[in-house]
């Protein structure tokens, strides 16, 4: 029986490892035999380490021997010259057939078809093979899916997880969940920061409709603040990571983080990976909470709809808003992600101990207010765009100047400072605001003419082709009688003021003899003596003398 000590050191390793090792082996071999030194025991214990017999392994040197080359992939089969590869031209056919192998097989079996003399195209299988083994798998990926496919291919660096209020992140996100406002069907819009060192959400913000530099403004305060019912989660952090969105980089945000003494990284655009903390949190939220909420409208395939019962009861826009701040609420201080191990985000908020920088509520609302420059206080008030605003405070004030802020799309109030100290005044309603009954009305008033205005462009756009399986010329549908189609003219012509204008019907008067007119001018105007000047006096008439009446045919 065998010693445990003679069994094939190979026969314990994968094939992989021996593949591995045939390299370095080799080239160990080869430095041994350069310096006098190498044996057969060398040659029969490297044999033994790789599985393979011993002449294979004298064969292998005399390869390297032969082409330094041959040391780096030894047993590798030979590169024939004839072996096919993947070009650029076949990259291209890739990408113009979004990585289907089969049509690219399909045109290269063409080409070679028109060429003279006739070329061989590659077969399917060897096609197939080039392609594993030319392109990585994100190559693969790119060419069929494009620049996002390639990426999910890629190795990306983890940050360093850093200390409380570090780096936010902040993003909007459209939930995927139909929601009742006004009486319609919407997908609201989610506007938060997150703080990247605790996972904690710190600020959140809900819009009916898309979002604006508002929604950010609101968000921002509701992070910072950490009184109730904002806290404990807040403070002023040190940079703010946002992905070139304008509502983001807009010159009220800018200067709120300005004045807040805030970096903003204005990230690349298409580069979700470099925000990967709200990202995840919006991921998250979709297939932790969402999902489970009426009225949650599914990712289709692109161009259909998503599937939802009609008689399913949506949620209003205050229990959807209720909703989500619980679940916020569990988020920091139930949930334990991951990268936390085991601890909530309010456990990692407090066990750091990061000082925090705060700010007065009132200072931060006149940070996040937008600019409208100076005004003067009239007696009817402020005149905002066109609207006149009014506050108790004016009372004995005309005649000041002063200066507006006012917090985005909300206009119904604006904060007054004096021009010249800067000093808060108070707050300015507008003046004459219309009830709700009346704002009802309107937006119901101008909902009906939109829809009308649409049904009229649909009727004339709906056109009709007939249907062909053999190439023509298209044919519009819908026959038209000879007086169907005069009427029609008719009315359309009766509608048009440039067919109205009659120009010829009344010919100009000839011009006064001293004015040079062309020719071609001149035998277009009314026969008869020439017009005067209209500042100067009819001939043979004194200034200020009136016209006598026999010249104007009044005479009897």
């Amino acid at each position: 029986m065998e010693d445990e000590g003679t069994v094939r050191a190979g026969g314990g390793l994968p094939t992989a490892s021996r593949m591995a090792l045939r390299g370095p082996a080799v080239r160990r071999l080869l430095a041994l035999r350069a310096g006098k030194g190498l044996t057969a025991s060398h040659v029969r214990v490297a044999a033994d380490a790789l599985g393979v017999s011993e002449r294979t392994v004298w064969r292998w040197l005399a390869a390297a021997g032969r082409d330094e080359a041959a040391a780096d992939e030894p047993g590798a089969r030979a590169q024939t010259s004839t072996r096919f590869t993947i070009t650029p031209e076949v990259r291209g056919l890739l990408a113009l057939w979004k990585g289907n192998v089969r049509a690219v097989h399909r045109e290269l079996v063409l080409r070679a078809a028109r060429e003279s003399p006739p070329g061989g195209a590659p077969s399917l299988t060897t096609l197939h093979r080039a392609i594993r083994r030319d392109l990585t798998p994100g190559e693969r990926a790119g060419l069929a899916g494009g620049e996002r496919a390639a990426r999910k291919h890629d190795v990306f660096l983890a940050r360093p997880r850093g200390w409380r209020n570090k780096v936010w992140e902040t993003d909007h996100m459209q939930v995927p969940v139909l929601v009742e406002i006004e009486g319609r069907a919407r997908r609201p819009w989610i506007t938060w920061f997150t703080d990247c060192a605790t996972n904690a959400i710190t600020g959140v913000a809900v819009t009916p409709v898309h979002p604006s530099r508002e929604s950010v403004l609101s968000a921002l305060r509701s992070a910072v603040l950490r009184e109730e019912p904002y806290g404990p989660f807040g403070g002023l952090p040190e940079k703010v990571r946002v992905d070139r969105g304008k509502d983001f980089l807009s010159k009220t945000v800018t200067a709120a983080f300005d004045l807040l003494d805030v970096t903003v990284e204005d990230l690349p655009a298409y580069t979700p990976h470099l925000k990967g903390t709200v990202e995840g949190l919006n991921r998250a939220v979709e297939s932790m909470f969402l999902a489970a909420l009426p009225g949650y409208a599914r990712q289709p395939r692109p161009g259909k709809r998503a599937a939802r019962p009609k008689d399913e009861a949506l949620l209003s826009f205050e229990e959807f808003t209720a909703w989500l701040l619980a679940w916020t609420s569990w988020w920091n201080t139930e949930h334990q992600p991951a990268p936390l191990r085991g601890r909530t985000p309010l456990e990692a908020w407090q066990d750091d101990p990061t000082p925090l920088r705060d700010v007065p509520a009132a200072d931060l609302w006149t940070f996040t207010l937008e600019d409208a420059g100076t005004r003067t206080l009239t007696t009817r008030g402020i005149r905002f765009k066109k609207r006149d605003y009014v506050g108790a405070w004016m009372t004995g004030q005309a005649g000041i100047q002063v200066r507006i802020r006012f917090m985005p799309h909300h206009d119904h109030r604006i904060e007054v400072y004096h021009a010249t100290t800067g000093r808060y005044l108070g707050p300015a309603d507008l003046a004459d605001q219309a009830t709700d009954e009346q704002i009802s009305a309107v937006r119901r008033a101008r909902a009906a003419r939109s829809r009308r205005l649409k049904k009229d462009l649909q009727s004339v756009q709906h056109e009709r082709y007939a249907a062909v399986n053999q190439p023509a010329a298209p044919q519009l549908l819908g026959a038209l009688t000879g007086a169907q189609a005069e009427a029609e003219l008719a009315q359309a012509a009766g509608t048009s003021l440039s067919d109205l204008a009659l120009p010829d019907l009344i010919p100009p008067a000839a011009p006064p003899p001293d004015w040079r007119t062309p020719p071609s001018l001149a035998t277009q105007t009314a026969p008869g003596r020439p017009a005067s000047h209209p500042s100067a006096p009819a001939p043979g008439r004194l200034p200020g003398q009136t016209a006598d009446p026999a010249e104007n045919g009044d005479a009897s």
